[in-house]
């Protein structure tokens, strides 16, 4: 996602945080210290409030984590790649492949929730019990809070609406009832733009009779809307795509350029002739190791472009979109992020033998269209 940081890993997957997070947390530490406890536990000082709420907004965020933490668990033991975990302002995204079973995708999604279902419920239970024993009203009130917020969390997740777990849920249900994953793909992101409307309607309604933070209900309602509506277009672009593989989308031979190259003498005898806004590169022994992107190769300072190989400024191998001849293109296509590019990089024993892009993906599907009308 743009904008975020690596921030470490979580159970082996790297951690990332968008900048928005800082924001969150000062919103939820401010709406619980200046305007909640004060209500609920008055007569303490500022600066006790000021803590709790700080505290109760990191203990939020660090569920917030644990619930996507979970998805990424459980991915990774059903053997479904995942990219990293994102905390921002709409809580967390887990990136990840797409599961090759009804189950794997139930499993997966429905463990955030449960996760934060299950801390809603000890932290509600402990506020309570600390109350009861100990009579400290702020810690009690904190954890309250907590389990209350990890509850509605666990809840809202499952309404059944793409890109929330409970529209993940659905599509795994239809899946498994169908067998048509893209089918079951398409039916669930038209129902998360519904919910997404909806939402945004009862935000709207909510901000007229005086409510603010129906402001907040609006924002996710077009956030589900736009993801859902992605979503569908996806998944009818892999049901168009069925069945073909991805030699009948390739460009072949593909322009590349050596990787051991200085990025200036790389731009004087590859970029300048090239049309493309990505090539990719070869090593010394002619196998791909990599895509540059030109726009990196012009961040690259004057002076440094006579020492700086060209691989030092390019999208490693590993992290590229590659995909063998006689695959599936529905398939390659699941590789495909807003990292890599609408690039798919075609190996076959260890050589390149073409590349997919975004125009080739356009060509074939005009292509079948006229196919499809001739052959009516």
């Amino acid at each position: 996602m743009n904008g975020s940081v690596r921030v470490g890993h979580v159970v082996g997957v790297p951690l990332r945080m968008h900048w928005s997070v800082p924001l969150l947390v000062g919103l939820f530490a401010y709406g619980l210290g200046r305007q909640g406890l004060p209500v609920w536990t008055p007569g303490r000082s500022d600066a006790v409030y000021a803590v709790a709420g700080v505290a109760g907004a990191a203990l939020l965020m660090g569920s917030l984590l644990l619930h996507e933490t979970a998805h990424a668990a459980t991915a990774r033991r059903k053997q479904i790649s995942v990219q990293d975990v994102t905390l921002w302002a709409l809580g967390g995204t887990t990136r990840m492949g797409r599961p090759q079973t009804a189950a794997a995708a139930f499993a997966v999604a429905v463990s955030g929730p449960l996760i934060s279902l299950v801390i809603g419920g000890v932290a509600l239970g402990a506020g309570i019990g600390l109350h009861e024993l100990s009579g400290w009203a702020v810690p009690s009130v904190v954890l309250a809070w907590l389990g209350w917020a990890n509850l509605f969390l666990g809840v809202f997740n499952l309404l059944p609406a793409v890109p929330l777990d409970g529209g993940r849920v659905v599509q795994a249900v239809l899946w498994w009832r169908t067998g048509d994953r893209d089918r079951a793909d398409l039916a669930a992101s038209r129902g998360g733009q519904i919910m997404g409307m909806l939402l945004v309607a009862a935000g709207w309604i909510s901000v007229l009779r005086g409510a603010p933070g129906g402001l907040w209900i609006v924002f996710i309602g077009l956030f589900v809307m736009i993801v859902a509506g992605a979503e569908r277009r996806r998944a009818a672009l892999h049901t168009a795509l069925r069945g073909i593989p991805v030699s009948d989308a390739m460009s072949s031979p593909v322009v590349s350029g050596a990787d051991w190259l200085t990025v200036q003498r790389f731009i004087d005898e590859v970029a300048v002739h090239s049309r493309h806004s990505a090539l990719p590169l070869l090593d010394f022994d002619g196998r791909p190791s990599g895509l540059v992107q030109i726009r990196r190769l012009a961040t690259v300072p004057g002076p440094g472009r006579e020492t700086v190989r060209v691989r030092e400024v390019a999208m490693p191998l590993s992290q590229c979109a590659v995909a063998a001849p006689d695959e599936l293109l529905s398939e390659a296509l699941d590789r495909v992020s807003l990292r890599t590019g609408a690039r798919i990089l075609v190996v076959d024993a260890g050589h390149l033998v073409g590349i997919v892009t975004g125009k080739d993906i356009a060509r074939l599907m005009r292509r079948n269209t006229l196919s499809g009308k001739q052959s009516g």
